[in-house]
């Protein structure tokens, strides 16, 4: 394995060089060492290498007016920005680079402003990490483990020829299958596989370049490991094909090859990162290294860590800048005083005013949703309230908010309001009742209303929903399953569509397809923990929610 990371390391590098604009960059693992400088000797692209500090001001990131010249000339000089000079950015410790400087640097990438990145991430612990705003558009991420080995790697066959649009379309499936939302991995791997038939001096897609790229750009970005198709359940038989139906076109033309598709995925899977589900926390949610909860950060007027200043107008809500004004209004000065030379004193105009912005953090608010319908059994029942319970000291201890509504018959009721007493939490759960019909749909809509009010109150809401997925009771309280699977469905998408992350766990002795189906809706990570005791249930909730 050891061996093969080294090799896969290499050849990224080497389509780097190939295509840097194309393919974004390449996000390199390392500490400094004699090892990775010898592998980075072998990256020889057409463009120079430029190292880009993460320290860099705006001036110097975009170019800008010359403060001194300026004032010293009565006319504006500008300076040149970093990417002003085509060349590869080299940003050493990128794991230490703002959000916000990584924002600005990928906004420049999507102008087509800048030719590539070699972002050197020298981070130590799981959290240390280039920031995804930046990584995101960044084809690679190699991590060489051990030692570099000194006998070249075998190749793969060529394969036969494959269309384009084929390619594409299979690299694009084979994103969903690892749950890989963005669309940026299909392009970047379409885009590797193109520089691979390059590096290989052929003019046309083979089935090895296909597979390649989706090695070297997807096991990085995969948040779900691919199951094996499970038949339907005798409760949800297949729907017969239309009669309307044909057969797709490309599939029916003998001239047209796929990609196997289980051997594209077993490629994938040999290169996943271990601790997979450490990486799934929703999005802006941060947790500190001290172990305390941290919610999405906002932007404040008042209070928190200081953001660059920017223009507006002061309406009594806000701060002025005065340091940003004056930097504003300074370079007009000369300007200005011969438009007004019986003025005395700086002369400013309203374009000048520049507000303070700060950033904060917001609690995080656990909402769990169990599942104490009859389907779920007495013991499994049991299981989920150790889980939740020493989920819930968890939560405790990093002063996160916990609330806990409960489903079962015809309706939801929330046991428990937002809350950090762990007592009144664990009186609350051990008097969880179960038996009855299961309003999967009812437990969703509760679930998403006290989010929504949570999150007016500055929390930052992520649903655990626990339950064998069997929903049988629609909204209305009728017993219609057809029609309680269409409800849950539906208030699954209010929820994605509302921007609240969840998680879903799968407690039922064999992973159930619609359950799958709903996290899809969701957006959401799908846990199966069939036989799961209390301890591996909880830690895998934890492990998702990056705690």
């Amino acid at each position: 394995m050891s061996d093969e990371t080294w090799h896969n390391a290499a050849l990224a590098l080497k389509l780097l060089a190939i295509d840097p604009g194309g393919l974004g960059g390449v996000v390199v693992r390392m500490r400094a060492s004699p090892a990775r400088d010898a592998l980075l000797d072998e990256f020889k692209p057409s463009f120079g290498l430029r190292k880009l500090p993460i320290g860099i001001s705006d001036e110097q990131l975009f170019g800008g007016i010359d403060l001194s010249a300026t004032l010293s000339s009565s006319q504006i000089i500008e300076n040149k920005g970093f990417f002003s000079t085509e060349s590869i950015a080299e940003i050493p410790m990128a794991e230490r680079c703002s959000t916000p400087l990584a924002a600005k640097i990928a906004a420049l990438a999507d102008q087509g402003l800048t030719k590539g990145f070699l972002a050197l991430d020298e981070g130590i612990e799981e959290d240390e990490r280039v920031p995804e705003v930046l990584a995101d558009r960044l084809a690679f991420h190699i991590t060489p483990t051990g030692r570099a080995p000194t006998v070249p790697a075998g190749t793969l066959p060529a394969g036969d020829p494959i269309d384009r649009d084929v390619a594409l379309e299979q690299l694009t499936a084979l994103a969903a299958r690892f749950g890989i939302s963005s669309m940026r991995a299909p392009t970047l791997a379409m885009r590797a596989a193109l520089a691979h038939a390059l590096l290989k001096k052929r003019d046309h897609v083979t089935e090895q370049d296909v597979t390649v790229a989706a090695t070297l750009v997807y096991p990085h970005r995969a948040t779900m490991v691919p199951e094996a198709e499970l038949p339907d359940s005798d409760d949800n038989p297949p729907s017969p094909p239309l009669e309307s139906d044909t057969p797709d076109e490309k599939a029916s033309d003998p001239d047209v090859n796929f990609p196997d598709s289980d051997i594209l995925i077993a490629a994938v899977k040999s290169l996943l990162p271990q601790g997979l589900l450490n990486g799934l926390v929703p999005a802006g949610t941060t947790r500190q290294a001290g172990g305390a909860g941290a919610g999405q950060k906002r932007t404040s007027n008042r209070r928190g860590r200081p953001l660059p200043s920017r223009p507006g107008h002061l309406d009594g809500t806000t701060r002025i800048d005065l340091i940003g004004t004056l930097r504003a209004a300074a370079p007009w000065q000369p300007l200005r005083r011969q438009q007004q030379p019986n003025r005395e004193g700086l002369l400013f105009r309203p374009a000048d005013i520049r507000l303070k912005r700060y950033q904060e953090q917001s609690d995080r608010l656990l909402i769990f949703c169990v599942d104490a319908s009859g389907s779920t059994a007495v013991s499994r029942l049991g299981e989920a309230k150790g889980a939740i319970e020493l989920l819930l000291a968890e939560a405790y201890a990093s002063r996160d908010q916990v609330a806990l509504i409960s489903f079962r018959g015809e309706s939801a009721e929330i046991l428990l309001p937002p809350t950090r007493s762990l007592v009144q939490t664990k009186r609350r759960l051990s008097a969880l009742p179960g038996g009855g019909g299961t309003p999967l749909a009812a437990g969703l809509q509760s679930a998403l209303i006290l989010a929504i009010q949570s999150r007016a109150k500055g929390m930052t809401p992520t649903v655990v929903l626990i339950t064998d997925g069997r929903a049988n009771i629609a909204l209305n309280g009728s017993a219609n399953r057809i029609q309680a699977g269409a409800d849950a469905e539906q208030v699954a998408q209010g929820l994605r569509a509302s921007g609240v992350a969840s998680l879903v766990i799968d407690m039922s002795n064999r992973p159930h397809s619609a359950l799958n189906a709903l996290s899809g809706t969701l957006g959401a990570p799908y846990v199966a923990l069939p036989r799961a005791d209390a301890h591996r249930l909880s830690g895998a909730v934890s492990a998702a929610l990056g705690g």
